[in-house]
C-alpha cells in the first residue's frame, strides 16, 4: 500500500488574514486540511494577575485593552461584576445610558468586523464603506468619553459623567443614517456571486458543535442557537426594551455575516428606544463610601472634594464574597469572576472572554476544507488576540 504523507505548515502568527498574533498549524494533503492546531499566548499579557495587584479602581482602564473594539462594554461587564460585590442599585438613567454606550459599541465593532472580512476576502470596496461609518460612530463615543478606544466612562456606580450637550443630537443623527448605509453593504455582498462562493457552505459548524465547544454571539447565533444574554440574564434594564435576537439556518460563515448585519439594525432599534425613553436622575448611585461625587459637587464644596481624593487614593474595599456577572458584547458572553478578601484589591480575577472559546471551533470548522478557507473562517469568528491572551 502506498504511503499517505501530510505536509505540515504555519499560518501566522505574522499573518494579516489571522487578525493577531494567531498561529495556526495545518496538516495537508495537497491543498486539504487534515487537521488543524490553533497555538496563541504570543502576546504575553497577564491581565488577569495585573488585576489581582491593582486596587479595583486602579484595574478598570485595563479592561479597554481586552477586546479593544469594544472598550464600552468591557467597562460594563467589570462593573457589573464589581457592584455586584457592592450590593449596590445602579440609577435608572445611568442604566439606559449604559445600554445606549453598548449598543453604539457593538455597532462600532461589528462595522469594523464587516469591512475588515470583506478585504480578506477580497472586496475592498467595503473597507472604505464600513470604516466611513465607523469613523462617524467613533466620533460619538468620543464626544461623552474623551477616547476612541480606550473610553474608561462607565465606572462602578454609574457613569464618569453627565452625557456632554450635543451627544443625544450627534447619537440620533448617526443611528438615522445608519440603515441606508446597512443596505449599501447589503447591495455589494449579500447577493454578489464571489461573496457567496467563499462564504456559503463553507466553515459550518452544527448547533449542537457550537453548544459543545462553548461558543456563544453572533457565531452560536448563526448556527441556529437562540442564546443572548441581554435577553436570558437580562442586565441594566434591557428587559424593558424591544428587540429581536437574528438566528442563523446553516451555521456557515454566510450566516454569520447576515446575522451580525442583522445585529446591527437591532442595536439601531435598542438605541432609538434608548434616546425617547431617557429618564431624569441621577448618573450615580448614593453610596458616597464607594462613589465619588459629582463633578459640580467637588467643585463647590470642600468636603465632597477631600472625599473624591480619598476614595479614588485608598479604593473601594467590597465585603468579603465572590460575584460573576456576564454581557453580551459583540463577540459573545464576556463574563467577569472576582473575588474579594475584603482589601481594596480583588484576591482573583478571572475573565471568560468570548474570543478565547469561539477560537476553539476553528479546527471543527475548517477539517477538510481548502487552504483559502481558513482566512474566510477565522475572520468570520471575529476574534481579537488582545482578549484572547488576556
Amino acid at each position: 500500500m502506498a504511503e499517505t504523507k501530510y505536509m505540515t505548515i504555519n499560518m501566522g502568527p505574522q499573518h494579516p488574514a489571522t487578525h493577531g498574533v494567531l498561529r495556526v498549524v495545518l496538516e495537508l494533503d495537497g491543498e486539504t486540511i487534515v487537521k488543524s492546531t490553533p497555538h496563541i499566548g504570543y502576546l504575553h499579557r497577564g491581565i488577569e494577575k495585573i488585576f489581582e495587584n491593582r486596587t479595583y479602581w486602579q484595574g478598570q482602564p485595563l479592561t479597554d485593552r481586552l477586546d479593544y473594539t469594544s472598550g464600552m462594554s468591557n467597562n460594563l461587564a467589570y462593573c457589573l461584576a464589581v457592584e455586584k460585590l457592592l450590593g449596590v442599585e445602579i440609577p435608572k438613567r445611568a442604566q439606559y445610558i449604559r445600554v445606549m454606550l453598548s449598543e453604539l459599541q457593538r455597532i462600532a465593532a461589528h462595522l469594523l468586523w464587516v469591512a475588515t472580512h470583506a478585504l480578506d476576502m477580497g472586496a475592498m470596496t467595503v473597507l472604505f464603506y464600513g470604516f466611513r461609518e465607523r469613523e462617524n460612530c467613533l466620533k460619538v463615543l468620543e464626544t461623552v468619553s474623551g477616547a476612541r478606544l480606550m473610553p474608561d466612562y462607565i465606572r462602578f456606580g454609574g457613569l464618569r459623567e453627565e452625557l456632554p450637550g450635543g451627544f443625544i443630537d450627534m447619537a440620533k443623527s448617526f443611528i438615522e443614517e445608519l440603515p441606508g448605509r446597512i443596505d449599501e453593504y447589503e447591495t455589494l455582498l449579500t447577493e454578489n456571486v464571489i461573496w457567496k462562493g467563499r462564504t456559503k457552505n463553507v466553515g459550518f459548524l452544527s448547533a449542537e458543535d457550537a453548544i459543545a465547544y462553548g461558543v456563544t454571539g453572533p457565531v452560536l447565533r448563526a448556527s441556529g442557537v437562540n442564546y443572548d444574554v441581554r435577553k436570558a440574564y437580562p442586565y441594566s434594564s434591557y428587559e424593558e426594551f424591544d428587540f429581536e435576537i437574528p438566528l442563523g439556518t446553516h451555521g456557515d460563515i454566510y450566516d454569520r455575516y447576515l446575522v451580525r448585519l442583522q445585529e446591527m439594525r437591532q442595536s439601531i432599534r435598542i438605541v432609538t428606544q434608548a434616546i425617547e425613553r431617557l429618564p431624569e436622575g441621577p448618573i450615580k448611585v448614593d453610596a458616597p463610601q464607594y462613589v465619588p461625587p459629582e463633578k459640580e459637587d467637588v467643585a463647590s464644596d470642600m468636603a465632597a472634594l477631600i472625599r473624591h481624593f480619598k476614595i479614588m487614593a485608598d479604593g473601594i474595599k467590597p465585603p468579603k464574597g465572590e460575584a460573576y456577572a456576564s454581557i453580551e458584547s459583540s463577540k459573545g458572553e464576556l463574563g467577569f469572576y472576582i473575588i474579594s478578601d475584603g482589601t481594596e484589591r480583588p484576591y482573583r480575577v478571572r475573565i471568560r472572554p468570548p474570543s478565547f472559546l469561539n477560537l476553539g471551533s476553528v479546527s471543527k470548522m475548517i477539517q477538510g476544507a481548502l487552504v483559502a478557507d481558513v482566512v474566510a473562517a477565522i475572520g468570520s469568528l471575529d476574534i481579537v488576540l488582545g482578549e484572547i491572551d488576556k
